[in-house]
């Protein structure tokens, strides 16, 4: 478990279905775990808060991970935006939905990537200099921003023209971090990563 930033935590775990390492976080001044899976030494950091998390919050349905273990062991909320609920047809996985623009938590706020699917989220927060938190649209490779492989989307350059379109409007924010459900995150300096990405 390490604090990027004051306040957001950050640590990796093997995907069991991807296998693969990727992020979670959990952001303390909003109460929220974000696309957590269950850390590899165990649940000890969490059982040791004043207040554990309150929420689960996914950046997209796809996201589920270790979800019901945070809900079961803390009584904590899982939330998803709701175009990410049909994924789960068939199976008895249930979440709480929220719509792009609301507040999910003090200071968090569900924002619109899409174009790789209707449910792709991103998430500002507000709390110290700022964070961006990003599903699928956007990763880290080599400690940059990058778009997943061409191979992982329908129609490559429509979906990346799109995705330029869609992040070129979260430059309106402030943000100094950018955190990745897949890589490292860019803990300084991830507003101007994002803006030469996106130039």
């Amino acid at each position: 478990m390490n604090e990027i930033v004051p306040g957001i935590y950050h640590w990796t775990a093997r995907h069991p279905d991807i296998h693969a390492r990727v992020s979670s976080y959990y952001v303390r001044p909003a109460g929220i775990v974000i696309d957590p899976l269950e850390p590899e030494d165990g649940m000890g950091f969490f059982d040791e808060l004043d207040l554990p998390p309150q929420q689960v919050v996914l950046t997209s349905g796809l996201h589920w991970r270790h979800s019901d273990r945070f809900r079961d062991r803390y009584d904590a909320t899982i939330r998803v935006v709701s175009s990410g609920v049909p994924r789960w047809e068939g199976t008895d996985r249930e979440a709480a939905t929220f719509e792009y623009g609301d507040e999910v938590a003090p200071g968090v706020r569900a924002l619109e990537v899409g174009q790789i699917c209707a449910d792709d989220t991103a998430l500002h927060i507000a709390h110290g200099s700022g964070a961006i938190a990003f599903a699928d649209g956007l990763i880290s490779h080599e400690g940059a921003p990058a778009f997943v492989p061409d191979s992982l989307m329908e129609d490559a350059e429509d979906t990346k023209a799109g995705l330029r379109n869609s992040l070129r409007g979260f430059l309106d924010k402030d943000f100094d971090a950018l955190l990745f459900a897949h890589g490292d995150p860019l803990e300084k300096g991830g507003f101007a990563a994002l803006k030469n990405f996106l130039a």
